[in-house]
């Protein structure tokens, strides 16, 4: 499901309109972004809990050479969900119910375009169909080359 997509279905399901709606996806996306870049997590109640994950400057080892390897420091976004999600996510917990507008309908594949109908060659000048060629019979296993003395 894309942003398009989510937000149909939150209008749908909320009964609010498009607008509205990606008004609020779209606040709620940079008030998130705000709080993290200033260190603070940001936990919505049995969904998701939004932080900044710092790691040190480390010394690491190349598994192909084993030469060790300086990792510099870094910082990602650590997105855990909750046990309300989880429990959804793995059945232990029932989803919660769409209005019939709101579950996102599945796309039907394209129409894909019809090839260009070939003219039939008449019966009498039809080649006849050739016969297809027994098939290969699989290669024996190979012998062991030497055995262990």
């Amino acid at each position: 499901m894309n942003r398009r997509e989510l937000v149909a279905a939150i209008a749908a399901h909320t009964e609010q309109d498009a607008k509205a709606v990606d008004a609020v996806l779209r606040g709620f996306v940079d008030v998130v972004g705000a709080t993290i870049k200033k260190g603070d997590p940001v936990a919505i109640s049995g969904f998701a809990k939004f932080q900044l994950r710092k790691s040190p400057a480390r010394m690491a080892r190349n598994p192909a050479t084993g030469e060790p390897v300086k990792v510099k420091a870094s910082t990602k976004v650590r997105i855990t969900p909750l046990k309300g999600l989880k429990d959804v996510a793995t059945g232990a917990a029932p989803a919660p119910k769409l209005n019939k507008a709101a579950a996102p309908a599945k796309k039907a594949a394209p129409a894909k375009k019809a090839a260009p109908a070939k003219k039939a060659a008449p019966a009498a000048k039809a080649a006849p169909a050739k016969k297809a060629a027994p098939a290969k019979k699989a290669a024996a296993p190979a012998k062991k080359a030497a055995k262990k003395a």
